[in-house]
């Protein structure tokens, strides 16, 4: 098995979907995000959103939880190339982020990930930099949130 392989390059990954509802959004945004639009429907119906909606920090922590799930799940991949199993450490951040289409009360959101590419980092013999896409989309396929995220792989 190669790293390309491994790590599942070019290929989307479905990582979860997941129901926004009202309550879950105003706690999040009570403690997190408190505009109008996130704690208060009435206000929100009002507001420039036109109703409650998921705050956009919502919506991207919501793709880290099904990313880290889906990478729980798949941790038990059997390595077979060389060297010792490749072993995920943390990421150097996001870039891009992009919110495109509120997530409103009630809307479910469906996440994927697709790996982009790995290379070597000079400054760090033995690991690799994989950088991915990241999505959601909501029940009518509409793209609500992308970003590019990245994260250290060792590969020794």
């Amino acid at each position: 098995m190669t790293l390309d392989e491994y790590f599942l390059i070019g290929e989307t990954v479905t990582l979860g979907s997941h129901k926004f509802e009202a309550d879950e959004i105003k706690a999040f945004a009570k403690k997190y995000d408190p505009q109008i639009f996130h704690v208060d429907e009435e206000a929100a119906k009002k507001s420039v959103l036109g109703g409650l909606c998921a705050s956009g920090w919502h919506t991207a922590a919501t793709w880290m939880k099904y990313n880290l799930e889906k990478r729980m799940e798949t941790e038990g991949v059997r390595w077979t190339g060389p060297g010792p199993q490749p072993e995920f450490g943390p990421s150097p951040g996001f870039r891009n982020l992009k919110w495109l289409k509120p997530v409103y009360a009630g809307e479910t959101v469906t996440f994927t990930r697709t790996a982009l590419a790995h290379r070597p980092l000079a400054g760090r013999p033995g690991w690799n930099l994989l950088t991915l896409r990241s999505e959601g989309f909501d029940s009518t396929g509409d793209k609500v949130i992308e970003f590019d995220s990245a994260v250290l792989v060792k590969v020794e």
